[in-house]
């Protein structure tokens, strides 16, 4: 099943895409994709609503936005360094022995066609195509053989990042992965039994044009399953967090020299099964 959010931001809707591409306005089910919805079965309840609802919900039409494919979850959990030439690329110098792991904001949270704004004083914005982890299930200890049962399923992640801000104002990295529109998530989410081995996808991420990214999540150095279960050593995972698993070589940072987005960009990037997603770089604005 592919669920997906639609309508202006922070009013969104919810939305089925059907296997024959048709989208239905879901609303009449009662519930957002937000953690209830996860925590108490909604994915099936929803299944089996739609056999009984399906032919009388109203169809979505065409030209509507894309919101974040799951309402703002309790965090977003990021794994740093996660592709052996992303890291290397970074300047690391070895690879990690343990995931690196960071936070980022959920008020960074967008459609994955909206317009991502270079924050206020920002010279280094980049680019991160990533895979993304919806947690379906509330997981604490969880062994790393049943991690999978704690899946719902998996999104396009974009994790922009102030790499000023990140990397030469000291503190955490949280402070350059947090700026509004710096987590473009979607369009949908795609649940597990749909995508099958999501450790075995093609991911690329292209500006104005160029591919400057493509590889496979095959690549990954800490794999899904190991990554639920090392995240709930440390933390509880409640049902719709979303756990972010890293991007390979091709950001900004690592380009010699560095290139960073500037208004006007276009970023465009894909996850196999999962979709796209498109995005306009514009500076920021005060707003009234």
């Amino acid at each position: 099943m592919k669920l997906f959010r639609f309508g202006a931001f922070e009013n969104e809707k919810p939305g089925v895409e059907l296997a024959d591409g048709t989208k239905l306005d879901v609303s009449a089910f009662g519930e957002d994709y937000n953690e209830k919805f996860f925590a108490t079965d909604g994915i099936a309840r929803l299944s089996t609503w739609l056999e009984t609802n399906a032919a009388s919900a109203p169809k979505v039409v065409e030209g509507f936005r894309y919101g974040s494919c799951v309402a703002r979850p309790s965090k977003i959990v990021c794994i740093g360094m996660n592709y052996a030439k992303h890291a290397y690329e970074s300047g690391a110098t070895e690879l990690p022995k343990e995931p690196i792991i960071f936070f980022k904001s959920t008020t960074a949270l967008c459609g994955p066609f909206d317009q991502v704004i270079i924050p206020r004083n920002s010279e280094k914005t980049d680019w991160e195509v990533e895979l993304a982890v919806v947690i379906g299930k509330k997981a604490s200890y969880v062994d790393e053989a049943n991690a999978l049962d704690y899946v719902a399923g998996y999104a396009v992640h974009n994790d922009y990042s102030e790499r000023a801000f990140q990397m030469e104002r000291g503190g955490q990295w949280v402070k350059g992965k947090s700026n509004d529109t710096f987590a473009p998530l979607g369009p949908y989410m795609v649940t597990s039994d749909e995508v099958g081995n999501a450790n075995d996808l093609d991911l690329w991420l292209s500006l104005n044009g160029k591919k400057i990214q493509d590889s496979n999540t095959s690549d990954m150095i800490f794999q899904i399953p190991f990554l639920v279960s090392y995240l709930s050593q440390f933390m509880t995972l409640l049902p719709g967090d979303v756990i972010t698993t890293g991007t390979p070589a091709g950001v900004g940072l690592g380009m010699k020299p560095p290139v960073y987005l500037k208004a006007g960009d276009v970023v465009e990037l894909g996850i196999e099964k999962l979709g796209s997603q498109k995005q306009e770089a514009i500076a920021w604005k005060a707003t009234v």
